[in-house]
């Protein structure tokens, strides 16, 4: 049977939906990292010789110096500063609950792709979805709420911050919306379906 053109875009989002899934869970290990080499919003030069002396560690020779000893080393390093700390817990829960996001998303383009897009999974699916959502709107109010007392001024106003807390607020309106009408386009095929 031929897919139709919904399912053909649907393929492509799928195969997209997934790299970017895959992308963001390597992320993830690498949150630490990113938080210690920023330090309010300023890229700090610290290497493996600013993480030896913060150890105690013996300096390593240049033919040594490794991204694996940065990213272990600054696993442990980001809870030693607010800043670094906040940022690491932000960034770990928005990406979990993308990596959610990505997953519902997936469900429903597979559903797509078998032809049976008004199921009851895709409800639940975009339900969950809008809960993440919310949550990441949340932690974006959250962090901006701890930016404003920890700097003492409306500058955390000009960051992404501020803008993840409506667009992910609409974000999770829209997929609640697209729930309820997959739910009502299920219960109406149901319905249909024992009629005939």
């Amino acid at each position: 049977m031929e897919q139709t053109p919904v399912q053909k875009l649907a393929r492509v989002l799928r195969v997209l939906v997934v790299i970017t899934f895959v992308c963001n869970i390597l992320a993830l290990f690498l949150v630490p990292m990113m938080a210690f080499t920023s330090s309010a919003g300023e890229v700090v030069g610290w290497g493996i010789d600013e993480l030896s002396d913060l150890f105690g560690l013996e300096p390593v020779p240049d033919i040594y110096y490794c991204f694996d000893i940065v990213l272990l080393l600054s696993w442990f390093a980001v809870w030693g500063d607010a800043y670094m700390a906040v940022l690491t817990v932000f960034l770990w829960a928005c990406g979990t609950c993308t990596a959610v996001i990505l997953w519902q998303g997936k469900g429903v383009l597979d559903t797509m792709l078998k032809g049976t897009p008004f199921v009851m999974d895709n409800a639940k699916s975009l339900k969950r979805a809008a809960i993440c959502c919310f949550l990441i709107s949340g932690a974006a109010l959250l962090r901006l709420v701890w930016g404003f007392a920890y700097y003492r001024s409306v500058a955390p106003l000009l960051t992404y911050n501020a803008l993840f807390v409506p667009i992910f607020l609409m974000a999770g309106l829209l997929c609640m919306v697209m729930s309820a009408l997959f739910q009502q386009a299920a219960q109406l095929k149901a319905e249909s379906d024992l009629t005939i």
